[in-house]
């Protein structure tokens, strides 16, 4: 079966020619096209070019015509937590008369309500609440999502939630990568005694998580369309910040994921700076996520290393806070920087990647391109698959969007709006 996209107004490759996330002045080259057009075969790309030169080499069993709209990669959402249960309605009030976010969680609400709600919903229940925060994501524009567990900081409901991505994965038209993220929060049946629930995570929580990848490896189950999923990483993740885990308690976690071959990511400041940058870098993580405070001894860090930098200003947005992380100067440092929602029902009730590279431009000063690049082939190596999606390129998934714009900036220059017209998943409509 062989597609043909044409006439596209636009066509936006974000291509990185040398294969790695971009960084420093590659990020304002988007690879742009104009009259632009690609070829689709078996759900792969087999070609990019311009409509004449495309149409002149190729036939198709069928034409797609843009008709003068961009043509851009499918959005990659590298940290989200659209698995769990309930809502967090009451606490958005409480929100904007004056409650914080950390005292919420000091309270029992926060992440540990939602904790509540996601162990006494089966996993039948997980799965049908969470099936359409996939849909919409998908309906913007997203096409591969890392979804983390977080909510059931217990074994017996981590396993819960990481069968419910796995069963989400194996019917939705999204990849999905997981990340357990059994060091959310401390649930409080250990709150009187902090490190017990750290060797909980570690003596009982992963070896049943590395118990749990063993058994999908062997079944076959489809995350991305590799052929196996074994191909794909499972991260380990964990929030560094006051009255939650220290960055020595992210050390202990990450050496005993490392036995397991899980690799790392990091929630790092967020609300108040710990060094959890230097850490990361220092063993190797592949995401340090927030960056809200990170001070310029660390980003100096962080550029220097091939961590990269997930920016989530949906969470400042919602918040309502005016201080979003400094992705300008971690951009003019030449750090690797991702844009992802952080989609959750606390901080961050968002599904929309163009809503967040909107925010990106106005509050963080990243150029329309920079944020675009940032949405897809970063964010793509975010979760370890910047060799399958995220950028237009000759031999990957086809995952396309047409936008019902004839120039990309409206992506951003506009909000509170859907200009996805088309989701191509795999080579297939959606």
């Amino acid at each position: 079966m062989t597609t043909i996209i044409h006439n596209a107004k636009q066509l936006i490759t974000c291509a990185s020619p040398d294969g790695k996330p971009k960084r420093g002045a590659a990020m304002r080259d988007l690879g742009l096209i104009e009259d632009g057009a690609l070829v689709i075969e078996d759900g792969s790309i087999a070609a990019v070019g311009t409509t004449a030169d495309i149409l002149a080499t190729y036939s198709a069993n069928e034409l797609i015509d843009a008709a003068g709209k961009v043509v851009c990669p499918g959005f990659v959402d590298c940290h989200t937590h659209a698995v769990y249960a309930g809502d967090r309605l009451d606490e958005f009030e409480q929100r904007i008369q004056g409650a914080t976010y950390m005292e919420l969680l000091a309270a029992g609400g926060g992440i540990v309500s939602t904790m509540q709600a996601t162990r006494a919903a089966s996993l039948s229940e997980l799965i049908d609440q969470s099936l359409p925060r996939l849909d919409t994501m998908l309906r913007h524009g997203t096409t591969t999502a890392e979804i983390k567990t977080g909510y059931g900081l217990n074994t017996f409901h981590e396993l819960k939630q990481l069968r419910a991505i796995e069963m989400l994965a194996a019917s939705h038209p999204l990849d999905i990568v997981p990340t357990f993220l059994g060091a959310h929060a401390i649930p409080p049946e250990h709150r009187a005694v902090h490190d017990a629930y750290l060797e909980h995570v570690i003596v009982d929580s992963l070896p049943a998580v590395a118990d749990w990848i063993r058994r999908i490896r062997d079944a076959g189950a489809r995350f991305t369309s590799r052929s196996a999923w074994g191909g794909v990483p499972v991260y380990v993740d964990v929030f560094v910040e006051d009255g939650v885990f220290s960055v020595d308690n992210a050390q202990l976690l990450w050496a005993a994921a490392r036995h397991y071959g899980l690799q790392i990511k990091a929630h790092v400041d967020e609300f108040t700076a710990l060094g959890g940058v230097s850490a990361a870098v220092e063993i190797g993580a592949v995401s340090v996520d927030h960056l809200d405070v990170t001070t310029d001894a660390e980003i100096a860090v962080l550029a220097a290393s091939d961590t990269i930098g997930v920016i989530l200003p949906a969470v400042n947005f919602n918040l309502g806070s005016p201080h979003y992380a400094n992705a300008r100067g971690m951009l003019d440092a030449g750090a690797i920087v991702a844009l992802a929602t952080d989609l959750n029902p606390g901080s961050a009730p968002c599904y929309s990647m163009p809503f967040v590279m909107a925010i990106a431009c106005r509050y963080q000063k990243l150029s329309p391109a920079e944020a675009l690049n940032a949405a897809t082939i970063n964010a793509a190596h975010a979760i370890g698959l910047g060799d399958r999606v995220g950028s237009l390129e000759v031999g990957k998934q086809a995952d396309v969007l047409i936008v019902d714009a004839p120039d990309y900036r409206a992506l951003m220059y506009e909000f509170g709006t859907n200009l996805v017209h088309t989701v191509i998943k795999r080579g297939e409509v959606v």
